[in-house]
């Protein structure tokens, strides 16, 4: 049995449980991230005694509630011990038949029956950083041969947040709105005052050309942030950055690249050799979900 729980309803001790025992253990379906990101708007559906859950975070439109994946959350879905097609099944047609759902995008584990669209994303496992290196793509390795005059007048370092923020501002993209701007920059500094989340810059001629923004979980390391100045795009600062983070990690965590949707980002990702992963999602347009806001209406769902 399937059970709706709001927030204050949640036994996060078992929540926590199910997903560090979880076949499917994600960072981001965490009580520290989703706090976050979804600013404590989510409820969770309970398999029988916490077998397996699901978060679903939410955001209101006009007085609505409505699912929606927050800003930097990939992925969520269902946890359990063993990935199981019937019982994702039964979390998915719940969500369907009790929910107005804008965008939810399950994790790359969870199988179905039913056939859903899918997005793309890209994971590095661990392993000794030379065999991982020695994979990169012939174009990436040679991007990692800094000039001698670039080598010599450059420098890999840790800044403030506070450092981070106005190299963001500056060269933000890929935002819808401009709302999402200020949500981002908010996450990442609750983020780096817990100690998540750290900021790496690339500096040529003591100037931040390149930085990323990278979040650790116990056995992953997520970009979350890649931001670049685009006068020094040819000069390789971002993949630099990258290969340090991977090179001071990888024998011990998983490297999550955390996308790979756009053609530009997905060549840029393919370089380093990771693998690709295929994770379900449910994107409803507008005009679906006021048809379905009407169909609700008319069967007194709404909560």
């Amino acid at each position: 049995m399937i059970r709706r729980l709001k927030y204050n309803e949640i036994d996060f001790k078992k929540y926590a449980d199910c997903l560090e025992k979880s076949e499917q253990r994600k960072y981001s379906a965490s009580k520290t991230f989703l706090d976050v990101t979804a600013n404590k708007q989510w409820e969770a559906l309970v398999y029988n005694d916490y077998e397996a859950v699901m978060p679903v975070p939410y955001i209101f439109k006009k007085g609505v509630k409505i699912v929606h994946n927050p800003l930097i959350c990939q992925q969520l879905g269902v946890f359990s011990a063993k990935d199981d097609k019937k019982i994702n099944e039964k979390f998915l047609y719940f969500l369907e038949k009790n929910y107005l759902t804008r965008a939810y995008y399950f994790n790359e584990t969870n199988s179905f029956d039913s056939k859903l669209k899918t997005k793309k994303n890209f994971l590095l496992y661990p392993d000794a950083y030379a065999n991982v290196f020695t994979k990169y793509s012939p174009k990436r390795k040679r991007k990692l041969r800094l000039d001698d005059e670039v080598t010599e007048n450059s420098e890999l370092k840790e800044v403030s947040y506070q450092e981070a923020e106005i190299f963001m501002k500056n060269h933000v993209v890929g935002l819808d709105k401009e709302n999402d701007a200020g949500t981002l920059l908010k996450t990442f500094e609750t983020f780096h005052l817990s100690k998540h989340l750290k900021f790496l810059a690339f500096y040529y001629h003591y100037e931040i050309t390149n930085m990323i923004a990278v979040y650790s979980d116990y056995d992953t390391i997520a970009l979350l942030g890649n931001f670049n100045d685009k006068k020094y795009i040819k000069m390789a600062g971002a993949s630099t950055l990258i290969d340090h983070v991977i090179k001071e990690n990888i024998e011990n965590c998983i490297f999550d690249f955390e996308g790979g949707n756009l053609p530009s980002i997905e060549e840029f990702f393919r370089g380093f050799r990771p693998e690709p992963k295929h994770y379900a999602v449910i994107e409803n347009s507008k005009k679906t979900l006021i048809k379905n806001f009407a169909r609700f209406l008319m069967r007194g769902k709404f909560s």
